[in-house]
C-alpha cells in the first residue's frame, strides 16, 4: 500500500517528544508499504527552530530513516503571538499544497492526516481531490476547542471559520481516527459523527526501544554521569509550551529545596527561555533543563529517574487527552506523577501506575512526591504494573498493525 502522511509536526529523527508516527510509518515500511510524508521544517511543534538546510527553501526533500519527507516552510513567526502562530499554520497549508501537487509523485491508495492544527485538513482534502483518492483524517486534539481554551485562536471570525471547517473536514474524511475514549464519545455525542466512521487508535509505547535498554542501559553509569547520584530523580520530557504548564514544577521544587528531590525537564518549547530565566533568577538549584534529545536517549533519561511525570494547565479541555509521555514512562517501567485529569487521570489509576496530582497546585505535588519517598517499594511495584499495562493495551506495534488493517480495509471496500 502507498500511504501519503500530511503530518506538520512529523518529528526529524534526532528531536525528541511525541514520535507517533516516526514510529508507527518505520513499522509500515518495514512491512512492506511504502509511505511518504509532508511535513513542516520546523523543529517540532513548540520550536521556532529552522535547520539550516531548510533556510530559504520553500519545499525540500529529505531521506529519513528510508521514508521520503517533504519539509514543506512554515513562518519563522510561528511562536511570536496570536497572528505568527496563525501564519505559521497557514504558511504550512500553502507550502505542503504545493509540495503535493507538484512536488510529490506516484499514486497513493490512502491520504492519511493528522491534526492540530484542524487546517492541515485543507491539504488532505484539496490532494484528495486532484488526486482521487480517498483521506482519512486523524485527531491527536479536539480542534478549535483546545486552541481557544489556551489562547491560540482568539480571533472570531477565524473561530467561526474552525468550526465551519471542522463540520467539513469530518463530512469529507472516509475515516476519523481519535486517540482517546473522550474524543470519541465527544464525536458521537456532540459532533453527531456515526460510529461506523470513527476508529480510536491510541497513543502508545514503543517497547522495541525501552525493552533493550532496560536490559542493556547502565543506570548507574548514567547517574554518575548527569551528577545525580543521591538524588531523587524527577524527569519531564516533552514539550515546553504555554498548555504544559512547567511553572508548576518550579514552584513545587521550591516547596521541596529541603529534600534531595531534583527535576529534570528534557525537551524544548516557546516558554524554555522564560523557565530558564526563572530557574536562575529565584536560584532554583533543584531543577535542571536539557536540550531535546533523540528519542532512544530520552529513554535512557526516563530509566535512570525515580519517577516521571505528566504536566498541563487546568483546563477542561485537557480531560480528554492522553499525554504522550505518560506511554514513554510505563514502558521504562516508571510510576507516574499525573497532574492531568480525566481520560490521563483514570488511565493511571485503572492501572494503578501512579498518582493523580491537582493540576497547578504544588502543594499537593510536594506532598505526593514525599508520600513517594518514604514508599520506595511503591515505586517498584507501581512501575511493573504501569509497564505490564502497557504492554497488554498499549504496545504501539500492535497498535501500528490495527492502524494499518483499518487503512486496508477502508481501500478494499
Amino acid at each position: 500500500m502507498n500511504i501519503l502522511l500530511i503530518h506538520q509536526y512529523f518529528k526529524e529523527q534526532d528531536v525528541t517528544g511525541g514520535a507517533r508516527f516516526n514510529e508507527m510509518v518505520r513499522m509500515w515500511k518495514n512491512n512492506g508499504h511504502r509511505i511518504t510524508v509532508i511535513a513542516g521544517n520546523l523543529d517540532g511543534q513548540q520550536s521556532s527552530y529552522k535547520r539550516p538546510e531548510y533556510k530559504n527553501k520553500f519545499v525540500c526533500k529529505k531521506d529519513q530513516n528510508g521514508i521520503e519527507v517533504w519539509r514543506c516552510h512554515v513562518s519563522n513567526a510561528y511562536n511570536k503571538g496570536f497572528v505568527g502562530r496563525l501564519w505559521g499554520y497557514f504558511s504550512f497549508v500553502f507550502s505542503g499544497l504545493y509540495a503535493g501537487l507538484f512536488k510529490v509523485k506516484g499514486k497513493y491508495d490512502i491520504i492519511l492526516v493528522t491534526s492540530p492544527p484542524l487546517f492541515v485538513g485543507i491539504i488532505a482534502y484539496v490532494l484528495s481531490v486532484f488526486k482521487r483518492t480517498p483521506f482519512v483524517f486523524e485527531i491527536r486534539d479536539l480542534w478549535p476547542e483546545s486552541a481557544i481554551d489556551t489562547g491560540v485562536l482568539k480571533n472570531k471570525p477565524i473561530i467561526k471559520f474552525a468550526f465551519w471547517f471542522e463540520k467539513f473536514v469530518y463530512k469529507k474524511a472516509m475515516l476519523i481516527n481519535v486517540l482517546t475514549p473522550a474524543f470519541y464519545n465527544k464525536l458521537i455525542g456532540e459532533k453527531n459523527i456515526a460510529p461506523e466512521k470513527l476508529i480510536m487508535i491510541p497513543n502508545a509505547a514503543d517497547f522495541a526501544l525501552s525493552d533493550d535498554l532496560l536490559i542493556e542501559f547502565d543506570r548507574n553509569k548514567f547517574r554518575h554521569e548527569k551528577e545525580w547520584e543521591n538524588k531523587f530523580v524527577i524527569t519531564y520530557v516533552g514539550a515546553h509550551g504555554v498548555a504544559n504548564g512547567l511553572h508548576q514544577i518550579l514552584d513545587t521544587a521550591k516547596l521541596l529545596k529541603d529534600t534531595n528531590v531534583l527535576f529534570v525537564l528534557v525537551g524544548d518549547g516557546m516558554k524554555k527561555e522564560e523557565l530558564k530565566t526563572r530557574v536562575e533568577k529565584e536560584k532554583i538549584k533543584n531543577v535542571w533543563l536539557y536540550d531535546s534529545q533523540p528519542k532512544k536517549e530520552v529513554l535512557k533519561y526516563v530509566i535512570a529517574s525515580d519517577l516521571g511525570t505528566s504536566v498541563l494547565i487546568k483546563n477542561d479541555t485537557f480531560k480528554t487527552v492522553y499525554s504522550n509521555k505518560t506511554f514513554d514512562y510505563m514502558s521504562c517501567k516508571k510510576p507516574i506523577l499525573m497532574a492531568i485529569d480525566g481520560v490521563s487521570r483514570e488511565l493511571v489509576e485503572k492501572a494503578d501506575a501512579g498518582i493523580f496530582i491537582e493540576p497547578e497546585n504544588p502543594e499537593d505535588f510536594a506532598e505526593k512526591i514525599r508520600y513517594y519517598m518514604k514508599n520506595p517499594d511503591l515505586i517498584n511495584s507501581q512501575g511493573e504494573n504501569g509497564y505490564r499495562f502497557a504492554k497488554e493495551n498499549f504496545d504501539r506495534e500492535i497498535l501500528a498493525n490495527k492502524y494499518l488493517q483499518n487503512l486496508l480495509n477502508l481501500i478494499n471496500v
